[in-house]
């Protein structure tokens, strides 16, 4: 019987994937695992050599492209594993991390979905917690008072980021680099909500998790590396548009009347504010991504998602 199926939807980014799969091996000896790979529409060379290398991947080939949740929709009906990790393929595993997680999973009687922390490549800490959005959370994030005020719960929804936490701790959401879910909550919730086309599917899935009674728990005794962006980094278009669009569906989702009016105001003030701060930026710095960055900006506060029927 399988213990873990481990999910990695791979678009391009084969060296990044080979190295994952690599240190997956290398690292996971407690339990017993599956590795599904579903690759999504890639078009650079590089999968016939890691079909090769490794022949006890599934491998899922798609011709064309879809959504990031719908992706892992189609590798979760693949999978037969107890609990599903849904791993990016810019993971570079240290240790056992997986059986350690399992172990704690299975000793609170599998009622949690479970992050782990993440590190960057020079292994600082990275965000590895956020909390939900409030009104107040975007209100900093949106005016830049998180930054002023890292460890204040109201203005910050990173505030219970420290690297020095060492037990576990219950969170609204952890970041979904590292999602590890039993396969009884992953079937209650009807898995990730394709509504979601990039971002957001995770923090969607840990809040429907917790409105059904569900905890999400951060496990900071076991830790990855966490490359980051790997395939959207070469795009930045696609990033902060998407990124745009799925808070906007997250919005009407889950916030109703004034709530749903303040939070999009703050959001559009955000972006609003951003694209003459980081156009003058990058003009001072002669730095051609900021100005990108700022275009970026400049061109999401046109994009408005319509509303899906029966929100």
């Amino acid at each position: 019987m399988i213990d873990v199926s481990i999910i990695i939807v791979n678009y391009n980014s084969y060296p990044l994937l080979d190295a994952c799969l690599e240190s997956l091996y290398k690292e996971t000896k407690g339990v017993i695992f599956e590795v599904i790979v579903l690759d999504n529409g890639s078009t650079d060379s590089g999968l016939d050599e890691n079909i090769s290398k490794y022949p006890a991947v599934k491998w899922i080939k798609k011709e064309s492209g879809s959504g990031f949740a719908a992706a892992n929709n189609e590798a979760f009906s693949a999978a037969s594993g107890n609990y599903i990790l849904m791993l990016n393929n810019d993971v570079v595993f240290v240790e056992d991390v997986i059986s350690s997680v399992a172990g704690y999973s299975a000793s609170i009687n599998d009622e949690a979905i479970i992050g782990c922390k993440l590190l960057n490549g020079d292994l600082t800490h990275q965000v590895s917690i956020v909390d939900f959005d409030t009104i107040g959370n975007l209100f900093g994030e949106n005016f830049f008072l998180y930054k002023l005020f890292p460890g204040n719960r109201f203005l910050s929804k990173y505030h219970l980021n420290d690297p020095m936490l060492k037990e576990p701790i219950e969170v609204d959401a952890v970041k979904g680099a590292f999602l590890f879910i039993p396969r009884t909550a992953l079937n209650k919730l009807n898995y990730l909500d394709e509504l979601f086309y990039f971002y957001y599917e995770e923090t969607d899935l840990c809040y429907r998790w917790k409105l059904t009674g569900g905890k999400v728990i951060y496990y900071p005794m076991s830790r990855i590396i966490h490359l980051g962006g790997a395939s959207t980094d070469s795009n930045d278009w696609f990033k902060y548009r998407n990124q745009h669009i799925s808070k906007i569906q997250f919005f009407q989702k889950h916030f109703k009347g004034i709530k749903f009016l303040f939070a999009l105001t703050i959001h559009e003030s955000g972006l609003i504010i951003r694209f003459p701060l980081y156009f003058l930026i990058g003009l001072f710095k002669r730095d051609r991504s900021m100005i990108r960055k700022a275009i970026c900006y400049f061109r999401t506060i046109f994009i408005y998602p319509a509303r899906v029927k029966g929100e």
